[in-house]
């Protein structure tokens, strides 16, 4: 089962009538064209993202809710647009641990590799491997030059903290958060049979990167 153009309709007017009565009268389209065809996507990955980190979790029935918890939503909508999944070792966002992730919008899907939010430990680990040509993280450097798919997204210091480290590793060293990302507008491929495929090929291409944040979670 694909996700379609049904996929994309149904995001948008959910949230355009951010409504618990509309939602109610739609939820079949809602598991037929957006929740089954996720879980089929997260089934289809979980073999090779278990070859990648067998500490993953891999559950189709954690992807995210649809709805904004009511506790922490005041003034926002009660709906959101987008749902998404991530591959990590926890449940826990606010845990600073990485880990891969596909989301999928009205405006077409995004995947990558990094954290919701990575600490200040987290950061400070990632620099000190980058700056000790660790292993771990030539070969995540490496693996970012040889791709063509994913950007390094974070916000950047203003000024530049690290003017003795070469151009390739300043773009890593002068972030506040890190984490390599591609937007798409691939219609075809999201609502192809490949996409999994597509996602696979591109995550082990990564896959350097995600063993780096791993390992600067493990450094004491």
């Amino acid at each position: 089962m694909n996700f379609s153009p049904k996929s994309l309709d149904f995001l948008f007017e959910n949230r355009l009538n951010d409504s618990k009565e509309w939602f109610s009268e739609h939820k079949e389209d809602y598991r037929n064209y957006v929740l089954f065809p996720f879980r089929e996507l997260v089934s289809d990955l979980t073999e090779a993202m278990l070859e990648i980190d067998d500490k993953f979790i891999c559950d189709p029935k954690r992807i995210s809710r649809i709805y904004r918890d009511a506790r922490y939503s005041k003034g926002k909508s009660i709906f959101r647009d987008h749902l998404w999944y991530t591959f990590s070792r926890t449940t826990d966002a606010y845990r600073s641990l990485p880990g891969y992730y596909f989301s999928i919008s009205p405006n077409g899907f995004s995947y990558g590799c990094g954290y919701y939010y990575a600490s200040t430990g987290t950061m400070t680990n990632i620099r000190s491997l980058i700056l000790s040509k660790d292993k771990a993280a030539v070969s995540a450097l490496r693996a970012y030059k040889a791709q063509d798919v994913f950007d390094l997204y974070g916000e950047l210091y203003k000024k530049d903290h690290f003017p003795d480290a070469s151009p390739a590793e300043k773009e890593w060293l002068n972030r506040r958060d890190i984490g390599v990302s591609c937007d798409s507008k691939d219609f075809e491929l999201l609502f192809s049979d490949r996409l999994a495929d597509k996602l696979i090929k591109d995550f082990r291409a990564i896959s350097p990167i995600y063993k780096m944040f791993i390992k600067a979670d493990t450094l004491e």
